[in-house]
């Protein structure tokens, strides 16, 4: 499913106080793609994602998702499920629970939503923890949670907002090849907002690298990697040009965010 943004307009605040996040922003998400979005923090990025999933209000410009004459035709956020870096899990509610809140508000029986729960609880490798609580499981199990509970949605369109950021180096290797076996053969159409490098990509048939704000597109890298993907790729020589390609124009646009904040505490 695509996502169209054409000349996307976002200013938060009133005048005199006003500041404008992104500036005429345009793109074609292509459909069943994995596209990574980097950039310097308070570049826009996460307010993009946020807007594509019909959860924040933009200020002008346009925002389509669907194919052909479907295109445009249901609110934002219809075709879509957020995983956000805090997961926002409930402590209280058991791991097949959680998996299930969705499909729960949704009205579906107990017995149907936690049978489709277990199936995905397996499928992202903690199977014999459905029972179990978020505050007894560790960081890394405790974001599988998450991916199955958006997982279980069968959403064409998933929107990740830095969903590995907090986990330790161990930890969000082995959740970055979880999520490329995952959605290997999902035909999903992803969002991924990060600041890494290496995990943009890694994960990414494309990465379009950010200014910093007012958030504009400074250039969209085609990722070429064959897929499936491994950490195995990072010592590739073909890894290698693609880093050195997106951490020459990333630096650029990181100087210039810590200007603008030094020019702010004057």
């Amino acid at each position: 499913m695509d996502i169209v943004v054409n000349d996307l307009v976002q200013v938060f605040g009133e005048p005199p106080h006003q500041v404008l996040a992104l500036d005429r922003v345009s793109h074609r998400f292509p459909s069943e793609r994995v596209t990574c979005i980097l950039g310097p923090s308070g570049c826009g990025k996460s307010t993009m994602a946020q807007i594509i999933g019909g959860i924040e209000p933009y200020t002008s410009g346009t925002v389509t998702v669907g194919t052909g004459t479907d295109a445009g035709r249901q609110p934002l956020g219809t075709h879509s499920v957020m995983v956000w870096q805090q997961l926002n899990l409930f402590p209280w509610r058991s791991v097949v629970d959680n998996v299930a809140f969705g499909l729960e508000m949704q009205g579906v029986p107990q017995a149907e939503r936690h049978e489709r729960a277990r199936k995905l609880i397996a499928t992202v490798g903690l199977r014999g923890f459905e029972n179990h609580r978020p505050p007894q499981l560790s960081g890394g199990m405790r974001q599988r949670v998450a991916l199955a509970r958006a997982l279980i949605m069968e959403r064409p369109i998933m929107l990740m907002d830095e969903p590995f950021a907090a986990l330790d180096a161990q930890t969000k290797i082995v959740m970055q090849e979880e999520l490329v076996r995952i959605t290997e053969h999902s035909k999903k159409t992803i969002l991924f907002v990060t600041h890494a490098i290496d995990e943009a990509i890694l994960l990414g048939d494309e990465v379009v690298v950010m200014t910093a704000r007012p958030g504009r597109i400074k250039e969209v890298i085609k990722v070429d990697l064959p897929r499936p993907r491994s950490q195995d790729m990072v010592n590739t020589p073909e890894f290698g040009r693609l880093y050195d390609r997106a951490l020459h124009l990333i630096r650029e646009e990181v100087l210039n965010a810590m200007r603008q904040q030094e020019e702010l505490a004057i």
